[in-house]
């Protein structure tokens, strides 16, 4: 069963040229250039592919390829301008380290808003509260407002909570690139039980050794259009000749 499907999808962003620093100043412009201050970028162009249950996929590709933008449509902060997107199941991501917490709410306070937010019921948070602190390994600070906390500890709670509402497909962005290393292994581990559990993980990282270790497929974006799809080590090897890199080397520019 197909759990992703991007079909001849685009996805535009409207860009503002400068943006003017009075109102008298923007009537200047307006009437000088006619009004032209901002230009359409296509961060995605005529993208297809599909990822089906069980599969740990990684997108890979130099900034500004696009690797990003396809995780925010996939997780829906994104609706695309063009094409179609059909996803099958539950999605939770770590896309961004503080995205859906607030800043003046504890983490105990957020630990609801997200899982309000990924769709879940009062009562089911309530359940899945004490595993979501005990992962997280922030102790008191649970109780403290989530402003207070380094990026690390957003990185915890957001893993924590990620992983314990069980999704159907997972979402990471260079998230385990933050925190210690026992904690980053407590991450991977419970990684692998999603996949070992049949879970889709779709993995965008700059971490060549760690795509190639966690992911049989890989997907190479090159300035918003899809360049190579198929075994990680072959899409991996037409990255590092299309940019020449040698294929010892661990990490993507």
């Amino acid at each position: 069963m197909v759990s992703i499907a991007f079909e001849h999808v685009v996805q535009r962003f409207r860009v503002i040229r400068e943006r003017p620093d009075s109102l008298r100043e923007a009537f200047a412009k307006l009437l000088r250039r006619g009004g032209n201050h901002f230009y359409d970028f296509q961060a995605l162009k005529d993208v297809s592919f599909t990822i089906g249950d069980s599969e740990t996929v990684g997108i890979i590709g130099r900034n500004g390829s696009g690797k990003s933008t396809i995780l925010k449509i996939i997780a829906g902060v994104y609706k695309p301008s063009g094409g179609r997107v059909t996803i099958n199941g539950h999605v939770a991501g770590l896309i961004e380290l503080a995205a859906g917490f607030h800043p003046e709410l504890t983490g105990r306070e957020n630990i609801v808003l997200n899982g309000l937010l990924l769709g879940l019921t009062r009562r089911q948070i309530a359940a899945k509260e004490d595993s979501i602190i005990e992962f997280a390994e922030l102790g008191d600070f649970i109780d403290s407002p989530v402003k207070q906390y380094s990026s690390g500890m957003y990185m915890r709670l957001g893993f924590a909570i990620a992983v314990q509402v069980d999704p159907d497909i997972l979402l990471m962005d260079e998230i385990l690139a933050v925190g210690d290393i026992p904690f980053q292994q407590k991450c991977l581990e419970r990684v692998d039980e999603f996949r070992r559990a049949h879970k889709t993980i779709v993995f965008v990282s700059h971490d060549l050794k760690a795509v190639r270790e966690h992911c049989r497929r890989a997907i190479l974006l090159d300035a918003g259009r899809v360049v190579a799809d198929g075994d990680v080590d072959h899409v991996l090897a037409r990255y590092e000749e299309m940019h020449q890199i040698p294929g010892t080397q661990t990490s993507l520019a």
